[in-house]
Parts: C-alpha cells; sequence; structure tokens
C-alpha cells in the first residue's frame, strides 16, 4: 500500500480535546476502509501565515498513513464537509521518518533553553541604558567640535569657538 503523510489545520476556538476527538474519527474513517495510521503528532496551536477564513491561529495535526486512495479521499471528503478544519494536505512518500518531525524536536529544544537562565546571555536591560550605557554617548564619547567654514563652503581644521 501507499505512504502519506496529512495534515490539517483546526480552528483556533476549537479545544484541544476536539482536536483529538477529530483525528480519533480520521482515523476510524482510515481504519474502516483499510488503512493504517502509524504516527499522530499535535503540534498544538500555531501561528499562521496570514489569515485563513478569518483565523490568526490554528491547531495543527499530522498523520503518518498507510493505505489506499479511497480511504484518503473518503477521508479527505470528511475533513471539507467539517467547519472547524481550515486546511488539509496529503503528500505521498516514499518511506515515513522514524522518531518525532523537526517541528516537534524544535519545540522540545526551546522548551529546554527556556529552563536554562543564561541561554540569552544576561539582561540587557531597557532600552535607554541597560549594559549598553548611557543614551547620550554610551561608548562613543564626546563628540569633537564642529568645523569652521569658510566663505566658499570648505571646513578648515581650525575648529569654531563658542
Amino acid at each position: 500500500m501507499a505512504l502519506y503523510e496529512h495534515m490539517f489545520l483546526v480552528r483556533q476556538d476549537a479545544t484541544p480535546a476536539q482536536v483529538d476527538a477529530l483525528v480519533e474519527q480520521m482515523k476510524g474513517v482510515l481504519e474502516g476502509l483499510g488503512g493504517k495510521v502509524h504516527k499522530v503528532e499535535s503540534w498544538g496551536l500555531r501561528s499562521l501565515a496570514y489569515r485563513m477564513k478569518k483565523n490568526r491561529k490554528a491547531h495543527y495535526a499530522f498523520m503518518n498513513i498507510e493505505g489506499p486512495w479511497a480511504a484518503l479521499a473518503e477521508m479527505e471528503r470528511q475533513l471539507k464537509l467539517n467547519e472547524d478544519v481550515l486546511r488539509s494536505l496529503t503528500i505521498r512518500v516514499e518511506e515515513h521518518e522514524e522518531g518525532p518531525s523537526a517541528v516537534l524536536l524544535r519545540r522540545e529544544r526551546d522548551e529546554r533553553r527556556g529552563e536554562r537562565d543564561d541561554f540569552r546571555g544576561g539582561d540587557r536591560g531597557d532600552f535607554r541604558g541597560g549594559d549598553r550605557g548611557d543614551f547620550r554617548g554610551g561608548d562613543r564619547g564626546e563628540r569633537r567640535p564642529p568645523r569652521r567654514r569658510d566663505d566658499e563652503g570648505v571646513a578648515s581644521e581650525t575648529p569654531v569657538e563658542g
């Protein structure tokens, strides 16, 4: 049987329990028609690159599927009828990737980094002050005095007194 990766986006006001129920419903449809779901990942609520049907965020669900095309066609038909589903995409692949997806690995890495206090390199302070010095001058020091200009607009090396 053919191998597929399938992802669908569920609107932001749906609860994670509703997303899990929808995944289980789609799993039942696939298994009822001779398909098999190898892996299911819920990526949670994430921001969208652009608005879809007046939503700026969506719950992402990812599935690795093995089965006949008829099972996938029925699953996609039911997803199109569901009002909570914003988009779906099915791609045929040669083989499924083992282990967690890159998105889940990144989330785990970010969570580990969030536990460390020294990750950001310390407190930068606010814009005016902090570890960058005073807003005026800072590391640059004092400005040099302006140069005197003659009648033709040419600068001379003697500074303006004043």
